[in-house]
Parts: structure tokens; sequence; C-alpha cells
């Protein structure tokens, strides 16, 4: 088998990866459909057309579309030599590497291209999001709350869009955390090319990462799917400005479709700039937070006293909540668990999931592994 030691590509199955990408019309929900019955990306395109029209959701059409398509993977072996001349990581849904938080989102990428030092499955991330025109206060309330996070080591998450977006980039690095910048294109540009020089920067402290392979332009269409990016690899998304119909609105409500705990700074009644933020809040679809001590506080984040001052508990009787019984059965067909999939099966968001764990892990039911892992004690 071919590797590339330096970016752990498997160089057999990559073109295949790329190609199943390319093909037009399956999506990401189909390709994971696809891999599911197949195996393997490469095993896709050896596939019969009889037996494509077996798999669920692969109709006539798309089987034809597969069978036809081998010259996809002329492209796909141009595009590895871009990626190896720019030292890009490709992330396969498959992969070990690929982010455990989007995995558990059903219409995640099936392909990333990352450019960065920046651990995609890092402890916390926050995702900050707001207008690209924010007001003065939008900018102080963006600056004041990255630098607020200043020792907490959380990665930033944006989309390196003008307004608040670059500037919670710009203040991550000078406060020295990493920030990813999640981009609606190729990584052979950047855009708004104005952002060329904060976007190097970020390479060396975080990272840049699409899902779009390079000569993709910056097209209006796929801004909403970098958006289902940068709400589905967070932890905690936040709003800090934007208007009614504002594009942040978008990554809010997909934030919520994936249950990830969404936070917003409130605004003055009546300006146009607090009427998104405000909205999110009324209907509930937003905590409200004044500062980063607000966010900590919610997500459970601060620095909690030593766990073993909790071991003169009494672990029984046990008087368990329904909430805590839901979480325990999660475990009843896997014995070690990602926090997102807790997430996912329980249908709680990540604050509830936290604080219920850590209530299980005091009554010592349960116990946490490195990596957000938790099983059974």
């Amino acid at each position: 088998m071919k590797q590339n030691l330096h970016h752990n590509m498997n160089l057999d199955e990559l073109p295949y990866q790329i190609g199943l990408t390319l093909i037009e019309g399956i999506g990401d929900v189909n390709a994971k459909s696809l891999l599911a019955y197949c195996g393997s990306a490469s095993e896709v395109f050896k596939q019969k057309q009889t037996h494509l029209l077996k798999i669920p959701g692969i109709g006539a059409t798309w089987a034809r579309s597969i069978i036809n398509s081998k010259d996809v993977l002329n492209r796909a072996e141009e595009e590895i030599k871009f990626i190896q001349k720019y030292k890009i990581d490709p992330l396969f849904f498959t992969d070990e590497n690929y982010p455990t938080r989007l995995r558990y989102c059903s219409d995640s990428p099936v392909l990333l291209y990352y450019r960065g030092n920046a651990n995609l499955n890092h402890e916390r991330i926050v995702s900050v999001v707001g207008t690209r025109k924010p007001s003065s206060y939008g900018k102080e309330k963006t600056e004041e709350f990255i630098s607020e996070l200043k020792d907490t080591g959380i990665l930033i998450l944006s989309g390196l869009a003008y307004g608040v977006d670059v500037l919670a980039h710009k203040t991550a690095l000078e406060t020295g955390l990493k920030t990813v910048g999640v981009v609606a294109h190729g990584l052979d540009r950047i855009y708004p090319q104005l952002h060329e020089k904060v976007a190097k920067r970020m390479i060396g402290q975080g990272g840049i990462l699409t899902d779009f392979m390079s000569g993709t332009n910056p097209d209006a269409v796929n801004f909403p799917k970098r958006n289902r990016i940068v709400a589905g690899l967070c932890d905690a998304l936040v709003v800090v400005e934007s208007k009614r119909g504002g594009g942040s609105l978008i990554t809010a409500t997909i934030a919520n479709s994936y249950n990830k705990d969404v936070f917003a700074f409130p605004g003055r009644a009546g300006e146009p700039l607090a009427e998104g933020c405000n909205g999110l809040i009324k209907q509930n679809r937003a905590v409200l937070i004044e500062n980063a001590a607000d966010l900590l506080y919610a997500m459970q984040w601060q620095e909690t006293e030593k766990k073993t001052k909790t071991s003169k508990q009494i672990p029984l009787p046990i008087n368990l909540s329904d909430e805590e019984k839901k979480v325990i059965d999660v475990f009843a067909k896997k014995s070690s668990l990602h926090v997102d999939e807790i997430c996912q099966t329980t249908e709680f968001t990540i604050s509830k999931i936290s604080t219920l764990l850590l209530q299980l892990e005091f009554s010592n039911l349960i116990k946490s592994r490195p990596g957000k892992m938790y099983e059974l004690a």
C-alpha cells in the first residue's frame, strides 16, 4: 500500500475518496450510505449496476452516474498533486483523524481538506459568528469575549468572512488561542483576498478548513454548506451581532438541529443589528450571555474542585432521574462512548450532557477517559 507518512494519506484509496465527492448528484448523505454498503470508496467504483440499485436511496439515475463516472478519477489525481504540493491533509469520513463531532452530523462532509496544526478533535471548540458589518458594540463584544478566553485553551472557529468572523480570528491570534477558519471555496485561494495575511498566520496557529476542492469559487450556494461545518465542529456556537435575516442565523439554526449549545449577545431593542440575536433569545433558540464567564458557566467548563472530595459520597442507594437513566441506557449496546455520540442518542445538548455525566461520575456510575470518552464504572 502506498502511504504518504507525513500526511498519513492512503494513496491507493484517496483517488476514489475524492472521486466519490465528484459523482454528480450523490452528495454527502448518499455517499455515506454507499460507503456503509460497499465498505470503501474504491469498492463503490467497482460495483455493478444491479448491486448499486439494491442500496437504499440510490436509484437508477445515480447508479448510472456511478457506473459512468470513471473520468472523475483523473480529476482526483490532479487534486492529489495539489494536496501534496501545498501539504494539505485530506480527512475522509472513515479516517481515524476525521473530526469526531462532525461524524455525528448526518449531513457532514464526506471529505474535508485541511491546512494547519490545530487538533480538530480539540477538547473544547467554540464557534463565533456574526454580521459582516458590526457596530462598535459588536466589535467590542467580539474582542472582549475572545480575550476573556485567553487562559482556557479553547479553539476558536469561524468563517473568515468580513466583520465578526475575521475579528474573532484576529483576536484569537493576538490572545494566543488557536483558531480555525472554515471557508466556502478551495484552498488554492483565500476569500476575501484582504484576509490572506490573517489566513497565513492562522495556518501556523490553527488552520484553514474546507470541503471544497481546489478551483472551487466562493459562490453564494457554498456558504450555507460552509455554515454546517462551523455549526457541527463546535461544542458551543456564539452569535455576537446579526440582522433579522443574517447568515449567522442560518448557522444558529443548523447548530440547533445538531443539538449544539447556542449563545447570543443581547442588543438594544429596535437596533437592526440586534434583531437576530434578540430573536434567537426570545425564541429560546439561544442562551443570553454577556461575557465569556457566562459561557464557561453554562458549559460547565470552569475549573472544578478535585473530584476526590466527592469520594465520601455513598454511591448506594441511588435514585436516578429519568434523564440520568436515559444516559446510562445508552451504554447498554456499547461500553465506551464519545460525548457527541451520547448527545446524539439522548438528544440532549452538550451542556445538559456535561451536567448529567458529571453527576453520574460523582455517583461512581461512569468514568471519564481521555478524548471526551466515557464508560460505565
